[in-house]
């Protein structure tokens, strides 16, 4: 089935129903929810039906329209270099202060087999998920769902693939402490240690409360209403994934700020997600 999550369409400001939806409140199902005429017993729960469902549309378009939802398929790519292109799925706002743990830039990468690039800048904080394919970062050759974090300051490194490859990129302002270096955390050694009931987690890099973290729950695992200290980026490597009434899918990426939270998290398929966050969840109740 496909599911389309795009932001609500209004028919108006004052009934916040989807189009698709609103057929739902016409005949023959309007007269099932219709209010009873005065004097009536009603059956329960006869007439609240419109009403319930108006608002939790609009509580769920409220909600959503505080994230940064990007859906890989519905975004344009730019070139890099011969063979080399880019989805942007986030870039930060300069003109306004950045939130704790917010990134800079986050976008995708991918690059045609025998393709090379000259990399990013090194002034900024990188980390690197491979998605498919096979890069070489310099002298290193990663392989899907390998992780590699470049502090900032450290040398670029060239990038090339023989195969094709497609690639997260995340940059941050994050500043270099004394003696970091460069990580690679290779997805055949790494493991994945158990975080809560049908979830592990595997935790990738780690400063002062925040962490890069790759999640791979199993179906029908769900994470409880928590809020967040430092944004929360997802990105959907594996499966699908309800970040409340989001449905995001391979290639989606989501920005929750700072202050924020998320009344549920599930999924149906299992998933393996890249986070970049608080380390410890802040649960709520």
């Amino acid at each position: 089935m496909n599911i389309d999550n795009a932001p609500l369409t209004l028919i108006d400001p004052s009934d916040p129903v989807d189009r698709e939806l609103a057929a739902l409140l016409d005949e023959p199902f309007a007269s099932a929810w219709a209010v009873a005429a005065p004097g009536a017993t009603p059956p329960a729960g006869a007439g609240t039906v419109r009403a319930r469902l108006r608002v939790r549309l609009a509580a769920s378009r409220a909600a959503a329209s505080v994230m940064v939802t990007a859906r890989r398929a519905r975004l344009e790519t730019q070139a890099l270099a011969p063979g080399v292109q880019t989805t942007l799925l986030y870039a930060a706002d300069p003109g306004r202060p950045q939130r704790p743990g917010e990134p800079q830039r986050a976008r995708l990468v991918e690059l045609n087999p025998g393709s090379t690039w000259a990399g990013p800048p090194p002034d900024l904080h990188r980390e690197w998920l491979v998605l498919r394919g096979t890069l070489r970062l310099g002298t290193q050759c990663l392989a899907p769902r390998d992780y590699h974090v470049d502090p900032a300051g450290s040398p670029g490194q060239p990038v090339a693939t023989d195969d094709g490859a497609l690639f997260f990129l995340r940059e941050s302002a994050v500043p270099a402490d004394a003696g970091d270096a460069p990580i690679t955390v290779r997805d055949q050694d790494a493991g994945w240690p158990d975080y809560a009931p049908g979830i592990q987690r595997r935790v990738l890099w780690q400063r002062q409360g925040q962490a890069a973290m790759l999640y791979c729950a199993q179906p029908g695992a769900q994470v409880p209403h928590h809020t967040h200290g430092h944004n929360e980026e997802c990105l959907m490597v594996q499966g699908e994934l309800f970040l409340d009434d989001v449905l995001l899918q391979p290639g989606d990426y989501q920005l929750a700020p700072a202050g924020s939270g998320h009344q549920v998290t599930e999924t149906d398929t299992g998933v393996v997600i890249y986070a970049h966050g608080d380390l410890d969840l802040q649960f709520v109740g």
